[in-house]
């Protein structure tokens, strides 16, 4: 039960033929899905886009700046 109650609703997933076609709007570089923290991640503008119901929002204005440790860590996988 546990990670079920983890796991996105259906709703709330990103479809991935989706995924395949969004760049960074600052930047037009491809994008890392962060599903855990239902982001999308741009390394090259050190900003990560969040996913609400499903639905990328691609606003700079929106996006949470990525720290030093962050841009390591993603680095490393």
């Amino acid at each position: 039960m546990a990670d079920e109650a983890s796991k996105p609703a259906a709703d709330e997933q990103v479809d991935p033929r989706l995924l395949e076609f969004l760049v960074c709007p600052r930047t037009k570089t491809s994008l890392i899905y962060n599903e855990a923290r239902k982001e999308l991640i741009s390394r090259a503008a050190r900003l990560a886009y969040p996913i609400r119901e499903g639905i990328p929002i691609m606003l700079e204005d929106e996006a949470r700046p990525l720290d030093e440790e962050e841009l390591r860590a993603l680095g490393k996988k």
